[in-house]
């Protein structure tokens, strides 16, 4: 008797810098296939960072049809995938046209820096002058990072985006949103739709009602006629309606940080992971509570499996640069010529000899909010060379997870015994360690690095209607790990944390955004012009008295 084909379930994988279609078998969540394509990223100005939606939504496909030509090499059709899940960048920002299914900007980036302006602004609006002000409803601050700052934009300083949403013709949605409407007929009858974890990064999103809210709404003056419907992360959205894989059914969507936590099985209240890909991202599962922080982490939905189903939250910590240093290092100062070369480099070198890199690249995020920090690099000296720089760069990321773990900590109230890890960057085994040195407790590391695409592929498989995957009862799954124990001592890691704590500090209010630089003058700095200014007087007033006379 033929033994049964497995049960496979898509996933669809929409990051910052690539694009990847993984199939997975339902019954050992091992990936049995995939296909990845890069992604083109535009700087137009600097601070801008955008991203063309069509060749993301093209990129897709191609990912899905190789996949699928991979699965029928190794004896599978495309009807034997039973599900598609969806996960993508969160806060990146779409808007097209109804009518043509035509985008009306690029892909404004969630890392862009462009609505610094329009964060100012709102700021004024709010009693206090609070960036804070929205907190209660929506869990986030006043900051660049968000959606809804990035529409405002776009609406601000678009003609043709402007025009479209008066006309009624403007659709506004995260990449999530894009994907499905396109996927599931575009103009002929695409799902205009986005689940509950991408929603809670617009700040539209009551993180009560788990809709969007009229309050926040009026406050960013955006009609709710652009946004599209809020569904949970895992139900029946629609089918697919191109590509190989046509008539497939779509049952997940999770924005990414919230989908590598369901792929690490982070169940239970209490259980973290940490996300290093272009940015890093720490979170935390608070259970049935929406926990408001008081650190300046983030309040957002973790997840909702399933309509009928409670919402569950987290406290996020979010870092703008981690991996993105390691490719500024590659392509803008040619110090590697490619980023698994990082940590090759860095061990030939046992510290950083006091070598501290900041890359605020994009401001700083959690726990500081500061827009306005620049990327440095302190401590130099003549011993100082590429090795250092690239080990700094690595430590970099590690010092600002440990703020992030801090900040948790106090507002949970629960201190962490350990940290499980994920994302590209987890590969590199010194991070790992000098991860495990600087935060002082455990990392683990599953052998299954995937985390992000499976938990997207968990979501759309264990939908209802769909239940080709069981998810854990609150357990982790069975996965293999490494583990990275911490190796120096208590007093040198806060020495070395306090060396970068000063390093972010002088990071702070670097960009002036218009307003006037000046050098703080010493009292013999303005002595002698003091003199001339009031000898001057003096003469005129005297000339003034002789011509009296």
């Amino acid at each position: 008797m033929a033994a049964a084909k497995p049960k496979l379930v898509g996933a669809v994988d929409q990051g910052t810098s690539s694009t990847r279609f993984l199939v997975f078998n339902a019954d050992t969540s091992e990936v049995v296939t995939y296909h990845q394509v890069e992604i083109t990223q535009k700087f137009p100005k600097e601070g801008w960072v955008e991203e063309d939606p069509m060749e993301i939504l093209n990129s897709v496909k191609v990912c899905i049809e190789k996949a699928v030509d991979n699965l029928q090499g190794l004896g599978f059709q495309p009807s034997d995938v039973k599900a598609i899940g969806i996960t993508n960048q969160r806060e990146t920002t779409i808007v097209w046209d109804k009518n043509t299914g035509k985008p009306l900007y690029n892909a404004i980036v969630w890392l862009d820096l462009r609505t610094a302006a329009t964060v100012e602004q709102l700021i004024k609006k709010t009693p206090g002058r609070d960036k804070d002000a929205l907190r209660p409803l929506c869990g986030l601050p006043l900051a660049t990072y968000f959606s809804a700052l990035k529409f405002r934009w776009l609406a601000d300083n678009s003609i043709e985006v402007r025009r479209a949403v008066d006309e009624g013709r403007c659709m506004f949605g995260t990449v999530d949103s894009w994907l499905v409407w396109n996927l599931t007929g575009a103009t002929q009858g695409g799902q205009h739709i986005t689940d509950v974890t991408n929603a809670s990064r617009t700040m539209l999103l009551n993180l009560t009602t788990l809709d969007w809210d009229e309050h926040l709404c009026s406050f960013f003056n955006i009609p709710k006629t652009v946004l599209p419907k809020v569904r949970s992360s895992s139900e029946i959205y629609g089918k697919m309606a191109c590509t190989a894989l046509k008539d497939v059914i779509i049952s997940g969507i999770l924005g990414d940080q919230q989908a590598a936590l369901v792929g690490q099985s982070c169940f239970r209240v209490g259980e973290a992971k940490n996300t290093y890909g272009t940015g890093c991202f720490l979170l935390y599962n608070t259970g049935l509570s929406a926990v408001e922080s008081k650190t300046g982490l983030l309040t957002t939905v973790a997840y909702k499996l399933g309509k009928n189903k409670p919402a569950v939250y987290a406290l996020e910590g979010a870092i703008a640069i981690a991996g993105a240093c390691v490719q500024w290092l590659r392509d803008k100062m040619g110090v590697i010529s490619s980023s698994s070369d990082i940590e090759k480099l860095a061990l030939e070198v046992d510290s950083t000899h006091g070598c501290y890199f900041v890359p605020a690249f994009s401001g700083l995020f959690c726990p500081y909010w500061q827009s306005d920090a620049r990327g440095i690099i302190c401590g130099l000296t003549q011993f100082t060379d590429k090795r250092h720089i690239a080990r700094a760069a690595l430590e970099a990321v590690c010092f600002q997870t440990k703020e992030l773990l801090d900040a948790m900590n106090k507002d949970s109230g629960i201190e962490l015994t350990s940290l499980k890890v994920d994302g590209g960057m987890t590969v590199n085994a010194l991070l790992m360690q000098v991860q495990a040195d600087i935060l002082g407790i455990r990392v683990v590391r599953p052998s299954m690095t995937e985390t992000t695409a499976l938990g997207a592929a968990m979501a759309a498989g264990s939908a209802e209607g769909v239940e080709v995957w069981k998810l854990p009862g609150g357990e982790s799954g069975p996965i293999t790990c490494d583990t990275f124990e911490p190796s120096i001592s208590q007093n040198e890691r806060a020495e070395r944390l306090a060396r970068w704590k000063d390093a972010v500090k002088r990071s702070m209010k670097w960009d002036l955004s218009g307003r006037t630089s000046r050098l703080s003058q010493g009292f013999w700095d303005v002595l002698a012009p003091g003199l001339y200014l009031w000898s001057s007087v003096g003469l005129l007033a005297l000339a003034s008295l002789v011509n009296r006379g």
